[in-house]
């Protein structure tokens, strides 16, 4: 866990995410990497010279299928307060709009949800599980579907809520975070989103993974792009560091 936080802090530092007395939501699915996000800013949040508070926030879905009180307890067991919002957006999703591209629908009424709560709540900042493979798969997704050398950025300030995004897990591949959740035996809620394992983020992530068998350093040569393109907003305060996906 040190280990995994010293990446997530070398990231925090070279974006410049967290400021003194911030109050940050975040943004757990249940999933492997909000978990691990929780549970790493929860870490650093001990010894972290500027000094800031932490809410985990929980978008039900309403798939009765998906039990979030294991995060509660994890929450309990971090001291960091937990709010769970139910909704409907799968069934409005799915059933009743029957979205040919429910993806990026889903993704849009989730963050317009999120920042709902949270501004209930008067916070301004969000911490999302976006890690380096997103990054890369994001990049790429943009480049094949739209024609366009675009990424979500690591900080994002959302003019028309006043709510700035963070993501602290860029620095950190999905296997390691894999490896974190089993080491830990961090809890995990199961998603049963009929999208899972069948978006075009899936077809992407097959295609490195086939391109990785003789570019074995593609992704790292993907992600050293973007931050020296750079990208807007990803060139780090203190540029090329050496990443462990």
């Amino acid at each position: 866990m040190n280990k995994f936080t010293g990446l997530v802090r070398r990231c925090i530092e070279d974006y410049k995410m967290i400021a003194d007395g911030d109050r940050i939501a975040v943004g757990v699915s249940g999933g492997k990497d909000s978990v691990s996000l929780l549970c790493a800013l929860a870490n650093l949040r001990q010894y972290y010279p500027k000094r800031f508070e932490l809410h985990a926030v929980t978008l039900s879905m309403g798939y009765k299928e998906m039990d979030f009180s294991p995060i509660a307890e994890l929450c309990r067991t971090l001291s960091v307060p937990f709010t769970l919002r139910e909704t409907q957006l799968g069934k409005l999703i799915f059933e009743d709009r029957r979205e040919k591209n429910p993806c990026a629908l889903c993704a849009k009424m989730r963050r317009g949800a999120l920042n709902d709560i949270i501004g209930e709540m008067g916070i301004k900042k969000i911490a999302l599980a976006h890690h380096y493979d997103d990054a890369v798969e994001t990049f790429l997704l943009s480049l094949f579907y739209e024609g366009r050398i675009s990424c979500f950025q690591p900080v994002t300030w959302m003019s028309r809520t006043g709510v700035t995004q963070i993501r602290p897990l860029l620095y950190i591949g999905e296997g390691t975070v894999r490896s974190l959740v089993s080491r830990l035996h961090l809890p995990v809620v199961e998603n049963v989103c009929p999208m899972n394992g069948k978006s075009k983020r899936e077809e992407v992530k097959t295609l490195l993974k086939t391109l990785a068998a003789q570019y074995p350093d593609l992704k790292s040569k993907i992600f050293g792009a973007m931050q020296r393109l750079p990208l807007e907003g990803w060139e780090p305060e203190e540029y090329a560091r050496r990443l462990l996906p």
